[in-house]
């Protein structure tokens, strides 16, 4: 399964890049804010996205509403430090398949992408 990570801090892409790796995933792509992740999905099509909330340009709740309105399919995990009810709800309602609270434990990240790819096809 590919996956492309999304998050203005590089050195967060390469903690989440080197999780996956672990993990049994490809990397499809890194991007540094929903601007480049808009740019990159159609071109990798990844199976699955790892979507940052604060980002600079266009932030990861934006970018989930575009990603699916332009990608219904697109299956998406959130990654924040901005753990709060409110945006969780918001991530969700937009159609993210589960939200991950940074600092995170390898585990628990591996768990969420596993069961957002489930019931892959």
């Amino acid at each position: 399964m590919r996956i492309l990570v999304v998050d203005d801090l590089s050195f967060m892409r390469s903690i989440i890049g080197d999780i996956l790796v672990s993990g049994g995933y490809t990397l499809a792509g890194e991007a540094r804010d929903g601007v480049e992740c808009l740019e990159i999905y159609p071109r990798e099509k990844p199976d699955l996205v790892l979507l940052d909330i604060a980002m600079p340009r266009m932030d990861g709740l934006s970018c989930l509403q575009q990603l699916k309105k332009n990608h219904p399919q697109a299956r998406v995990v959130m990654c924040s430090s901005l753990g709060d009810q409110e945006r969780i709800i918001q991530a969700i309602r937009f159609g993210a398949r589960d939200f991950v609270v940074k600092p995170f434990q390898k585990k628990r990240l591996l768990s969420a992408v596993a069961m957002a790819l489930k019931d892959y096809e």
